[in-house]
């Protein structure tokens, strides 16, 4: 197994589900275009919410969300911009980070989930 058994895969299927509990409907997953990637996008009755997640062992080093930098956070943008263009809306865009922690990696029975809402600067 080794230390890197965390699933980006299975990080997003935690958010997804995450999400789902907190009346969102996700519209989409793995979203690429030239630009970018957006891990999943969601929606509610007042948001279309692009969220990057972040899986970790710990916090420890760093934070999820301090990898989240300008660099990244700009491509996301422009991602969602592709998005947008591709799929208008009348919801009101938004940028999540949803940070989580899973010590033993895949493994970990119960991992903790850090939704931070409108989390770009």
């Amino acid at each position: 197994m080794g230390t890197s058994n965390l699933s980006g895969a299975w990080g997003e299927a935690l958010a997804a589900e995450y999400l789902r509990r907190k009346h969102f409907e996700i519209v989409a997953a793995g979203y690429r275009c030239r630009f970018g990637e957006i891990d999943l996008i969601a929606q509610d009755r007042k948001y279309l919410v692009f969220v990057e997640v972040k899986l970790r062992k710990s916090a420890g080093f760093a934070k999820a969300r301090e990898y989240v930098d300008q660099h990244k956070q700009d491509r996301i943008r422009i991602t969602a911009s592709m998005y947008l263009s591709q799929n208008p809306t009348k919801l009101q865009p938004r940028f999540d980070v949803i940070e989580i922690y899973a010590p033993d990696g895949t493994a970990t029975r119960h991992p903790s989930i850090n939704h931070l809402e409108d989390a770009f600067q």
